[in-house]
């Protein structure tokens, strides 16, 4: 996989202290939304460069179970052995901290970039300026009045605009997002999780996937009642 970003972002509803996580990733293959992102009312993280469904699911478990995700991610590296993990590429956050590891296998450009309140990260890139871009992206809209879905595919965007993935030959292309929520809320928000496995234009794609399902979502809202509540965004 290439580039992926991600986020949490607290919030206030009505006195109670929430979180909101996201994570929106790219890639010139197939199917990257098949393969992650884990995210959960604990933390978001992906695992990438040499994928690992294992390593992401017991990463969420054991943000469920308390484990901070340095302490949660450190341990499963830990444990791979030094081939698996010098060609993982690994970022994240939980409620309170960050996390990313880059491996020396990982093939050049490969960074990461860390915020107050997400990761970035990227291999096969055109340039590390794509890792930036995708920073300050999201910085300029973080706890902006957009859904957080709109802003990570924003930020995948401007990755994609100063270069994105070098493998050009590649042609089929793929991009997901996933935002998960502790507030409470009647029924899912399908526009949240979203992914388009096979394009020329995945982002773009995601983006009209997100703006069709935002619109089913309302016309089901109008339909069957209204499932809006007033929120107050947190940036600490």
């Amino acid at each position: 996989m290439t580039v992926s970003l991600a986020v949490r972002e607290p919030v206030t509803i009505d006195g109670e202290h929430h979180y909101r996580f996201g994570l929106a990733v790219t890639t010139r293959l197939p199917g990257v939304g098949a393969l992650c992102p884990f995210v959960s009312e604990d933390g978001a993280l992906v695992v990438q460069s040499h994928v690992s469904q294992r390593l992401g699911e017991r990463g969420l478990s054991y943000l469920a179970d308390g484990l901070a995700i340095d302490d949660a991610l450190g341990a499963l590296l830990a444990a791979e052995g030094p081939t698996e993990r010098r060609n993982r590429q690994v970022h994240g956050v939980d409620r309170e901290k960050r996390f990313t590891f880059t491996g020396s296998g990982c093939v050049d450009v490969a960074g990461h970039r860390v915020g107050k309140n997400y990761t970035v990260a990227g291999n096969l890139l055109t340039d590390d300026a794509v890792l930036d871009a995708i920073a300050t992206a999201y910085e300029s809209s973080a706890f902006g009045e957009q859904p957080l879905a709109e802003r990570l595919i924003d930020a995948l965007a401007a990755g994609q605009e100063v270069g994105g993935d070098k493998r050009e030959s590649l042609t089929i292309q793929s991009a997901a997002l996933k935002v998960v929520s502790t507030e409470p809320t009647p029924f899912r928000r399908f526009f949240n999780d979203l992914r388009v496995d096979a394009s020329e234009t995945p982002i773009a794609d995601l983006r009209t996937t997100y703006e069709a399902a935002t619109l089913g979502y309302e016309l089901s809202r109008d339909a069957y009642g209204s499932t809006d509540e007033p929120r107050e965004f947190d940036g600490s």
